[in-house]
């Protein structure tokens, strides 16, 4: 009997350590991470304004592929998936991000095709009148 107690005795110190780092370990695992509404929002958002400057026009597949990461997003947060879901409502957000500017370069595009029609024209229109005047 002498010696079980010896034996307790000694396990005592390793079991005041073990206890409370596994009850700090489970208690980790079993909270859930919290629901990302802000990465959530910043994609709604992002969805918003590229609809606003008309990117379902001019980048349609960015937008949509936005549009499926984001309900993909709020399916992953239904199912307690908060990781998955933070991680598609980013990639929504900068899918969003890039339709907008995609829709931006597409615009800048035709106002500069634009402008050199019309530099053609005026150019046409000087060699024209010069012309007249010899």
């Amino acid at each position: 009997m002498n010696s079980f107690i010896k034996s307790a005795r000694a396990l005592r110190p390793r079991l005041l350590i073990a206890v409370p780092a596994i009850l700090l370990l489970t208690s980790a695992c079993a909270s859930a991470p919290p629901i990302p509404s802000a990465s959530l929002q910043a994609a709604q958002q992002s969805i918003a304004n590229a609809e606003r400057v008309e990117a379902g026009a001019h980048a349609p597949v960015e937008l949509g592929e936005a549009r499926q990461k984001l309900s993909a997003a709020q399916t992953a947060v239904s199912e307690k998936k908060m990781l998955v879901a933070e991680r598609l409502a980013d990639e929504s957000r900068a899918e969003a991000e890039l339709a907008v500017a995609r829709t931006g370069v597409a615009k800048a595009n035709a106002v500069n095709a634009d402008m050199e029609k019309s530099n053609a024209t005026l150019v046409e229109e000087m060699q024209r009148k010069s012309g007249d005047n010899r």
